[in-house]
């Protein structure tokens, strides 16, 4: 607990630098990691959480080979992560949503998805897993994956509220960076609920993303 309010409070820190200070504007690179964990008196280990966790509200972005820059919408973000943190609100609305209507999703789906459907849904969770390994963003997969559950339940209103889940996996996998067991998490629960719709089981199918959801929510801290 100290070390999360330690990680807190150093990217509340970086957040004053970029929007009291004015010290970085969009677009501009943070200093290396010794640099900036030397000037902050912190660990290295303690800045990269922080880091992430800045990431996550969309402060910065990390450029693979290239370094830490400050985002374009760092300059609209509200001045304190307090505020910032409101934003787990609205996540945990729109996770609530979830857990109230897609594992009837997942049950119809396993009942009613035609073999091609079926097939289609096992192919987005095996992407999931490959950009989970490459460390790669998969946040467009995802929302595929789900959407594609959807389809399958062969009920127009389930397609309709795909807006509402897009936000909220959008939501999920940019908070999802600040904890590991959540991403990993995600892989085992999607081959559980894979696991269910090839074999038809609904009512597995229906628990595995029930299961799914509230493993998210108390990984991203939203319970």
């Amino acid at each position: 607990m100290k070390n999360k309010m330690l990680s807190q409070n150093v990217a509340d820190h970086i957040l004053t630098m970029i929007t009291v200070e004015k010290r970085f504007s969009a677009g501009d690179k943070l200093p290396n990691e010794l640099e900036l964990s030397q000037e902050l008196n912190v660990s290295r280990t303690t800045l990269r959480e922080a880091v992430k966790i800045l990431v996550a509200y969309e402060v910065l972005e990390i450029r693979r080979g290239k370094g830490t820059y400050v985002t374009e919408r760092a300059l609209e973000q509200p001045q304190d992560l307090e505020q910032l943190r409101e934003i787990r609100v609205d996540a945990r609305d729109l996770y609530e949503m979830r857990l109230i209507f897609e594992p009837e999703a997942a049950y119809l789906a396993a009942v009613r998805g035609t073999d091609s459907e079926i097939r289609r849904i096992l192919a987005y969770g095996e992407r999931i897993e490959t950009e989970i390994q490459n460390g790669g963003d998969r946040t467009e997969v995802e929302q595929a994956f789900h959407k594609a559950i959807a389809q399958a339940t062969h009920n127009e209103f389930m397609n309709k509220l795909m807006p509402i889940l897009f936000q909220a996996i959008s939501k999920g996998v940019a908070l999802s960076v600040q904890s590991e067991r959540a991403v990993w998490d995600t892989v085992s629960d999607h081959r559980m609920i894979m696991e269910f719709l090839e074999q038809r089981n609904g009512e597995g199918a229906r628990n595995a993303m029930k299961i799914h959801i509230l493993h998210a929510m108390k990984e991203l801290h939203m319970q």
